[in-house]
């Protein structure tokens, strides 16, 4: 469907593309999911990927989408794309039970494809569509939040209607439901929370717990063995809470500041690099001694290595999310409600969060969870406790002017 011919990469665009593609979700074996959350923005090609495609926006930022034609009456179907190994799947890898369910449930036939390796190669196909207010043959999507707050702002998501969602609306976790880029969750839901943290090889660290920034980037014994992630708001939110500030206010000196000391640790030799998930096989080797790392990468990690340990740091950490979103002409938006609310059922959220590992969003799925692995049901890193969740933020959004400086400052931090 894509009849778009894009304009040629530069080399910058290329290598962060990548980048991406060699160390995101599109490189990730089964149930071994990290987050690719846009590293190819990290430089300015890969930001002109956003937001310089050579076709203007068909609306300005901040205008609501206009509801499409809604099908979903008479063509039972939902066309939904989603990340590689993001979704339940059987046993014997022939069915995807959670989407047979609904779809035996509804009669709402659910075409299900994982297309999505990356945001930025991503919204680079659906962008010629939305900016000519056609629909690019897709109902639901899951995006980063950064990406979630862009189609807004762009008004190329719709609206959802509160009314078909009474299970997300009461089941959301409190700590997911007032993002500033979408307050009150008005056009999109979370599909799996992100938690950063810090992981460490307890072998490589000679015995020593590493639970703070600071240990990573002034703890001699650390030096030249400690990774930090090649994602922006990762590295930096980390980074700034350390330093006291928070990273849902910062100011543009706050966030000079924490790239300052980053780059001391840079300079010293302290940071090994900057990594996307191929931190893993580095921390399993004991190459890295201790690092940033993404949550569900280390429940992973524990099943076969333990020596892998993981912190929170005392002063907190950031947490983002991957986002169900009905984009700007979708023709069956109602039938896409419907599956968006299916999955607020805890039974169900149980079901995924089994699979995929990653922080579930959905309150009052402990004992369901239980049932299917007591193990995964006590594990902070899927089910935050009050405490765990009491210390997590969000990174707050930027404009699209603030965007392009902060990602072109760091980039040339991370040398990308």
């Amino acid at each position: 469907m894509d009849q778009y011919e894009p304009e040629r990469l530069s080399a910058p665009q290329l290598a962060a593309m990548r980048r991406s593609l060699e160390s995101g979700r599109g490189a990730m074996t089964r149930r071994s999911l990290l987050r690719a959350s846009g590293v190819g923005a990290l430089t300015l090609g890969g930001l002109a990927a956003l937001t310089s495609c050579g076709i203007p926006p068909a609306k300005r930022e901040g205008d609501a989408a206009t509801a499409s034609d809604d099908h979903s009456a008479r063509e039972k179907v939902i066309n939904f794309s989603n990340w590689t190994e993001y979704m339940d799947i059987s046993e014997d890898e022939k069915s995807r039970p959670t989407l047979a369910d609904f779809s035996k449930r509804t009669g709402i036939k659910v075409k299900y494809t994982e297309d999505i390796n990356d945001n930025v190669e991503f919204f680079g196909k659906i962008r010629p569509q939305l900016a000519a207010g056609q629909d690019t043959g897709r109902d639901l999507i899951v995006v980063t939040d950064w990406l979630a707050a862009r189609m807004i702002r762009l008004g190329w998501a719709q609206k959802l209607d509160a009314a078909r969602l009474p299970h997300a609306f009461a089941n959301l976790s409190a700590q997911f439901r007032t993002p500033d880029w979408d307050p009150g969750r008005a056009y999109t839901y979370p599909w799996t929370g992100i938690s950063t943290v810090i992981a460490y090889n307890v072998k490589a660290t000679r015995g020593k717990k590493v639970d703070s920034v600071t240990q990573l980037l002034d703890d001699p014994s650390l030096k030249g063995r400690v990774g930090f992630l090649t994602e922006m708001r990762d590295t930096v939110g980390m980074t700034l809470i350390d330093q006291g500030k928070n990273p849902g206010e910062f100011t543009d000196a706050d966030f000079d500041a924490a790239l300052g000391r980053l780059q001391k640790g840079v300079d010293r030799k302290q940071i090994r690099r900057f990594t996307g998930n191929d931190y893993t096989a580095d921390l399993n080797k004991g190459d890295l001694a201790a690092c940033l790392a993404w949550a569900g990468d280390v429940i992973q990690l524990q099943a076969d290595n333990p020596n892998i340990r993981f912190a929170i740091p005392p002063a907190g950490y950031i947490t983002s999310s991957d986002n169900l979103l009905v984009p700007a002409g979708a023709r069956h938006k109602s039938n896409a409600e419907q599956l968006i609310d299916y999955y607020y059922e805890p039974p169900v959220a149980a079901q995924l969060a089994a699979y995929i590992n990653y922080v579930c969003p959905v309150e009052g799925v402990k004992d369901e969870l239980a049932k299917i692995d007591p193990e995964l049901a006590n594990n902070t890193l899927i089910l935050p406790d009050k405490a765990m969740a009491a210390k997590s933020h969000a990174f707050r959004s930027l404009s699209s002017e603030e965007e392009t400086a902060y990602e072109e400052k760091f980039a040339k931090l991370i040398g990308a």
